[in-house]
């Protein structure tokens, strides 16, 4: 399953890709807003799809159909990376069938029913992005939407991937990738979570102690 980072903090994607965590990059105009201050957001994009080997999302803001291609096809000029964020409406998908068929990958977001992710691939969507915390946040069920999705997309051989967003908690990543879901993004913060495990660091501790214990040098 590819990993995605949630964010358009330079460090901390920097920092994840050297360490060889991460796949790509998502990222949408709230992320873009905190972390771009006085900077030029194409510029900003530019320095995240150089930072990283894999697709990075950046988001139309028209609502219109043709201002989301104008928009879309803007940002594909930025690099190679960049994947096109567009939003699960009618408009929306006219605007990635059109994008598609001129070359430029597409992420289909705001995805919340198994139906609407019927309708992303069927207009040829490279991503699909469901929302499973805010589902969750609703008391409905995330990750039944991931399964239902990741059933019907077999059953018809459809070639969008499952991008697995609004990640919480490592607990949703354990279960998208037990569903088989393509990929997930996650905020950093959800990243180092899923590094850290108390008995890994005892374990550490328990070596050191024991070397030093010993007066010898390693080498």
């Amino acid at each position: 399953m590819k990993i995605f980072l949630d964010t358009a903090d330079l460090e901390e994607i920097r920092r994840a890709a050297e360490a060889g965590l991460i796949d790509g990059v998502t990222t949408n105009p709230s992320l873009l807003a905190k972390a771009a201050g006085d900077r030029n957001p194409r510029e900003l994009f530019r320095e995240i799809a150089e930072a990283v080997a894999g697709p990075v999302s950046a988001e139309v803001v028209a609502t219109d159909a043709a201002g989301m291609v104008a928009e879309g096809e803007q940002l594909a000029q930025i690099h190679p990376n960049i994947v096109v964020k567009v939003p699960l409406t009618e408009e929306g998908l006219r605007a990635c069938r059109t994008l598609r068929s001129r070359g430029v990958g597409v992420n289909v977001t705001l995805c919340f029913s198994p139906l609407q992710a019927l309708l992303a691939a069927k207009a040829d969507a490279t991503f699909v992005s469901p929302f499973v915390g805010r589902l969750d946040d609703v008391s409905s069920d995330g990750m039944r939407l991931i399964a239902q999705i990741r059933e019907i997309y077999d059953q018809y051989a459809f070639e969008t991937e499952i991008l697995v967003a609004s990640v919480r908690h490592p607990q949703h990543v354990v279960e998208a990738a037990l569903l088989g879901a393509d990929c997930v993004t996650l905020p950093p913060s959800v990243l180092w979570q899923m590094l850290r495990h108390p008995l890994t660091d005892h374990g550490v501790e328990a070596f050191l102690r024991d070397w030093k214990a010993l007066g010898k040098p390693l080498l």
